[in-house]
């Protein structure tokens, strides 16, 4: 199974980023759901958001509520994280991940996800 993150990159204090995760060799990916989690430097790695297998459900941190947004598209076997109104503090590598289980809902833990992508870095500059 390989995630590949894209859409990373340098922005302004109040810019916006739109976030890729494509997933290949995993079957049924409509089945799982997924998640978004970023890790600054010298900081654990936090979770960000997650949708459901479906799409019908997600959670949001409450760092991110109102300003992040997570939606997928199972039949491009992708999920995406638009950044709006990015702030300093967003600063960090962002990771995708797909859950353990299949039809889980929501999951905000990261033991909770099975494979992991290679991570994307995003730069807010004040």
């Amino acid at each position: 199974v390989q995630l590949q993150a894209s859409g990373g990159g340098l922005v302004q204090a109040g810019g916006s980023l739109r976030l890729s995760c494509a997933v290949s060799g995993l079957a049924f990916f409509s089945r799982y759901s997924m998640g978004w989690f970023r890790q600054a430097p010298g900081k654990e790695r936090e979770f960000v958001a997650a949708i459901n297998w479906s799409g019908s459900s997600t959670n949001h941190a409450d760092s991110v509520k109102g300003r992040f947004t997570i939606s997928r598209d199972n039949a491009k076997n992708t999920v995406y994280l638009q950044m709006d109104s990015l702030e300093p503090e967003d600063t960090a590598v962002y990771y995708c991940a797909t859950s353990r289980l299949s039809f889980a809902q929501t999951l905000s833990s990261l033991k909770d996800y099975m494979h992991w992508g290679q991570g994307t870095q995003v730069t807010v500059s004040s």
